[in-house]
């Protein structure tokens, strides 16, 4: 052998060869040709040519195999090979050629390969004829990639990739390797020899935790939901009725213990058990808590590790495209949480993934969470804003998500959030805004809304930030939505009050309607509210028992009837009494008892009106849909006001606070004639006391709070009631 050659061979047993494909394979060499194979495990090998099997020479101890011929072997390389006793027979990956196009190479170093899951990851394909897994991953820094499985023993010899110049890219197509394959991929840094074992970013499928090798996912679900998503692309959702019902996949309810590992229900069984409960209660959408993978379950999803995987604790990627598509059938949507603020620290997954910051910034000023113990993307570098907004993509587009409510926003947007004035960098103009993350989130949005028509996006956002929910251009972040996180504070932080003391924070009630119509806001009682200490809805309600079922019914009552799009946690439609816990399903036993099942009683019915009264949703985001009736009365703690629809008609909201019942109360109206009552969340359908208006009222031709007519109603001790002419 020549110096040359020898020095090939020494990177190949080394394993830090960066050019494989250059050696090893099927070369000409003059006039004959060459095959290099190296199976370390393999006590002999024979390759196809023609019709006959030609053995190959062991030129190394360590498995180097050489044939030289002057007939061309049958292409691709079909090899047989010995190995602990057994004749296994697979084509030579070094014999195929890549599948990856320069125009997505180039478009992807430029951060605009919108659907860049399609390049990078696993992906089972039929090449040159021959079925396989062509793997794919971005590690520019590296000096070697190998992918290693199950298949090759995990041995980062056997199994090494093709570099793809500058873009930073390594592929193989390994035949033979289709679904439920386990792998990784072994990474050597170019800079200090450093070897890394890393899971996937693009993975699709992984191990149930707390293994973390990437599984080979096929996509097989056939979609029944064409009718569902024709009729969201043209949807009008600015006036329509939003109501979301937020859950956990894994507490919302336990599946059966001898059928299901660890007690996880399937999507499967979710679809069957959630949906009809779903469309009884009248919610319009389901938000799932973040699906994709994660390693600790009391992250509850939001440390993720496999942005492009749906998490195994739930089955596979065709068992939730199966749930989301159940859903549409049923006319429910389905909105995804969705991280792109930080990512965990493990070892294992995206921090310094090719021993360099690759998607995690360089200075922990930049690049760390303090607060969470997580990494911060970096939203400059193209490639990772790529991974980014294909992520949203993928979900929208392989799973049919009708949205994505973006989690933490307010810490992506401000470089000094949750930090000391010596821990952040201020940007190029001297500012605490992070411009590169401002450009991602209106890059996001922009693409979505461009390739989505209809899907949403949703931003959890607690600051004062201009313009979050409206066009990029307008000069807005081009959010649909943003959570109206003022109104839920102002009023969790009212209903604690013991009724005798609401009189002196009745503005807490009232001073939403000063901003109500700066952004498309969503009312939200999400989790964060029922845990670490907060206590459960019902615990924050002052009183005895009987007050907090009052109570809590007239806070459900003020949320459905108040301007906005809807959103409750699981568990509180009955007012479970304990803070949600991640490992164990709701207290659904609570229904049996007549209070709690009044609750959800109370909530179903008033989320059946709310979608069914084009007033309490039409003018979700204008003032032309809201209007004071009376928002003075603080000494009694009672607000009333009117909700529009866009052909005038309105329905009448009054809300008492305190648990004095108001007999003879009068109220302004704006139109002649019988009125009656919608609900009364005093009502004993609810475990209410049974105090209310009748069968109808009538009103009188008295102007009263600057209406030209007035109603005598009986307003009940801490409820609410909807009252409507006709």
């Amino acid at each position: 052998m020549s110096l040359k050659q020898d020095q090939q061979l020494e990177l190949i047993l080394q394993a830090r060869h960066h050019n494989p494909f250059g050696w090893l394979g099927l070369h000409k060499d003059h006039a004959a040709y060459v095959l290099r194979c190296f199976l370390p495990y393999a006590k002999k090998i024979w390759l196809q040519v023609g019709s006959t099997w030609e053995e190959l020479p062991r030129i190394h101890p360590d498995g180097l195999f050489l044939w030289r011929g002057q007939d061309k072997p049958v292409t691709p390389c079909n090899l047989r090979w010995e190995e602990d006793g057994q004749i296994i027979e697979r084509h030579d990956p070094y014999s195929f050629s890549s599948t990856l196009s320069a125009h997505d190479l180039h478009l992807f170093g430029e951060g605009r390969l919108r659907m860049a899951y399609k390049m990078l990851g696993a992906h089972p394909m039929r090449h040159h004829g021959v079925d396989g897994t062509r793997f794919a991953v971005w590690a520019p820094n590296a000096e070697r990639v190998s992918v290693i499985g199950d298949f090759n023993r995990w041995d980062g010899r056997a199994h090494p990739m093709r570099a793809h110049g500058s873009s930073g890219v390594w592929d193989i197509f390994i035949p033979e390797i289709g679904a439920d394959a386990l792998y990784k991929f072994e990474i050597r840094n170019r800079n200090t020899g450093n070897i890394l074992v890393k899971t996937d970013p693009y993975g699709n499928a992984f191990e149930l935790r707390p293994s973390t090798a990437a599984r080979v996912a096929t996509n097989t679900h056939q979609w029944a939901d064409s009718i569902w998503m024709k009729r969201r692309k043209e949807a009008d959702w600015l006036h329509q009725p939003m109501n979301v019902y937020e859950i956990h996949a894994g507490s919302w309810q336990r599946g059966e213990k001898t059928n299901q590992q660890h007690g996880f229900m399937n999507f499967r069984e979710l679809a069957t058990r959630l949906v009809p409960y779903v469309k009884e209660m009248g919610f319009t959408h389901i938000e799932l808590m973040p699906v994709s993978e994660h390693p600790l379950d009391e992250s509850w999803g939001y440390q993720t590790t496999g942005y492009f995987g749906v998490t195994s604790r739930f089955g596979t990627p065709d068992d939730f495209r199966y749930f989301v598509d159940t859903c549409h059938q049923a006319n429910i949507g389905v909105i995804l949480d969705w991280v792109p603020a930080h990512f965990p620290k493990d070892d294992w997954a995206l921090a310094n993934f090719d021993g360099t910051k690759l998607y995690e910034h360089e200075d922990p000023r930049l690049g760390e969470h303090q607060d969470w113990g997580t990494l911060i993307f970096n939203y400059g570098r193209n490639e990772v804003r790529n991974f980014l907004i294909a992520n949203a993509h993928f979900w929208l587009h392989e799973f049919h998500i009708d949205g994505l409510r973006v989690d933490a926003v307010a810490s992506m947007i401000y470089l000094d959030y949750s930090r000391k004035a010596d821990q952040w960098l201020p940007n190029k103009f001297g500012g605490r805004e992070n411009l590169e993350a401002i450009d991602f989130i209106k890059e996001l949005n922009i693409v979505i809304h461009e390739d989505f028509p209809g899907a949403l996006t949703i931003a959890e956002e607690s600051t004062a930030w201009p313009m979050i929910s409206r066009p990029v251009y307008l000069g807005g972040l081009g959010f649909s939505m943003k959570w109206n996180m003022g109104w839920m504070n102002d009023t969790l932080a009212y209903i604690e009050q013991d009724p005798i003391h609401r009189r002196y924070h009745h503005n807490q009630l009232t001073f939403g309607q000063i901003y109500a119509y700066s952004e498309n806001f969503v009312l939200p009682f999400s989790h964060d509210e029922v845990v670490h200490g907060k206590r459960s809805l019902l615990d924050k309600m002052p009183g005895d028992a009987w007050q907090k079922f009052a109570n809590i019914r007239l806070l459900l009552t003020y949320q459905m009837t108040y301007p906005g799009k809807k959103l409750n946690f699981m568990g509180s439609e009955f007012a479970q009494g304990r803070e949600w816990a991640v490992g164990q399903s709701l207290d659904w036993h609570l229904l049996d008892i007549p209070w709690h099942q009044g609750v959800k009683n109370l909530l179903r019915d008033a989320s059946h009106l709310y979608r069914d009264i084009p007033a309490l949703h039409e003018l979700d985001f204008s003032p032309e849909g809201f209007g004071w009736i009376d928002c003075h009365d603080a000494d009694q703690s009672i607000i009333s006001y009117q909700r529009r629809a866009r052909d005038g008609s309105f329905v009448v909201v009054v809300l008492n606070f305190t648990p004095v019942p108001r007999n003879g109360y009068r109220i302004g109206v704006p139109e002649a004639g019988t009125y009656k009552e919608l609900l009364n969340s005093d009502s004993e359908l609810y475990g209410g006391g049974n105090a209310g208006n009748g069968l109808g009222l009538q009103a009188e031709n008295t102007p009263w709070m600057g209406l030209p007519y007035s109603l005598v109603i009986t307003v009940p001790p801490l409820a609410g009631i909807i009252v409507q002419k006709g």
